[in-house]
Order: C-alpha cells, then structure tokens, then sequence
C-alpha cells in the first residue's frame, strides 16, 4: 500500500532530462552521495576527477565505461567516476560541446563555428547512417559513409582534440576542490561518532 509505485519509461527518460526537483536538489543529493562513499578521500577525488574529463569527450552512450576504466588505471573509486559523469547534464552539455567542438577546430585550422543544436544534428544523422549501415548487413540496402566521414572531420575530430585541455583542467580542478572537503567531512563525522562512543560509555550502569 505504502510502496513507491514504479516510474514509467517515460518517466525515467524525463527525470534523467529534468529531475523532479529540479537540478539544484539534484546536485545537492550528488554532493550528499560523495561525501558518504565509504573510501579515501584521495581515491574518490581521482574518481569524480575522471568521471568529469569523460564528460569532454565525444564518446556519448560510453562516458560511464570509459570513467570507470580510466578511474581504475589510475586507482580512483569507481562508483565516485560513475557520479562524475552526471556533471555532463542537459544544462551543462550544450556549453561543454560548443567549448570542445570551438576550441578543436581552431586547432585543427577548421574554420567556422557551431551552435549546440547543430552539433547535436550533426551527432544525429550520423548515429543515423550509422545504424543504416548496420542494418545493411543484414538486408540488400546500400551501405553510404559519407555523412559519418564529414562528421569526423567537421565535428568527432575537432571535439575529441578540443575537449582534452577543457577535460584535464575540469577534472584535476574537480579533484582538488573535492579531496579537502571530502576529508573534512570525514574528520567530523568521525568526530561525532567518537563522541556518541564516550557518551555511551560515561552513561552510569544499572
């Protein structure tokens, strides 16, 4: 009777767009996740730093798997990489896209700019043929590669290039703002529970 009823597809396809309450409580319940994971404040920190550059690159659908294996080459908490990656949200996306895909074509001498909607076109259709010439295996329908090669070089390319340098100093300032307030929070949550222990034990027995 009490029992929470189960969101609908739908809905967790919403939620994950919007969250109920909205982004800020989100945050809020990110943070409050942190700080209790139950490891060093070091390993966490390398997580959530690695979680974070993942977000800055192109590799949409594979951010999760890709903070975990970075987060294990360098000895990070894996679960703290996974929360890493929900810094990349509908808010923040759009500006970390423009940022990557901006600063790696001017790198790479391509020229001209791109708004988040084109982008977000762009990675589109080429999902799209993408799996137009996936189907092809299997049925006589031709197989066309010219969308994806444009996409490479106009957008897959430059992002990957782009977002490194964006990526490196989000993570590592992630992982330094984290680790002093993630040991912090430990020191005075030990702090209490010692405090409950002498508290216990000057109680008088009966």
């Amino acid at each position: 009777m009490f029992k929470r009823r189960p969101r609908s597809y739908g809905q967790i396809v919403s939620d994950s767009v919007w969250p109920r309450g909205g982004w800020s409580r989100a945050a809020i319940y990110l943070a409050h996740r942190v700080r209790r994971l139950p490891d060093q404040p070091q390993r966490i920190g390398r997580g959530l730093g690695a979680g974070t550059f993942v977000n800055f690159t192109p590799f949409f659908g594979a951010h999760v798997l890709l903070a975990v294996a970075i987060a294990g080459f360098i000895r990070g908490n894996l679960l703290a990489a996974v929360l890493g990656t929900f810094f990349g949200n509908p808010v923040t996306m759009p500006l970390i896209a423009v940022l990557s895909v901006s600063l790696g074509r001017w790198m790479l001498g391509v020229e001209g700019t791109m708004s988040p909607g084109a982008i977000l076109g762009e990675f589109t259709a080429a999902g799209g043929q993408l799996w137009q010439n996936i189907l092809a295996i299997f049925t006589d329908a031709p197989v066309h590669w010219d969308r994806l090669a444009a996409f490479y070089d106009s957008i897959f390319l430059p992002y990957l290039v782009g977002g490194f340098i964006p990526g490196i100093i989000a993570g590592v300032t992630v992982h330094q703002i984290a680790v002093p307030v993630i040991r912090a929070y430990h020191k005075r949550r030990a702090a209490k529970m010692q405090k409950r222990i002498n508290q216990l034990r000057e109680r008088p027995r009966r």
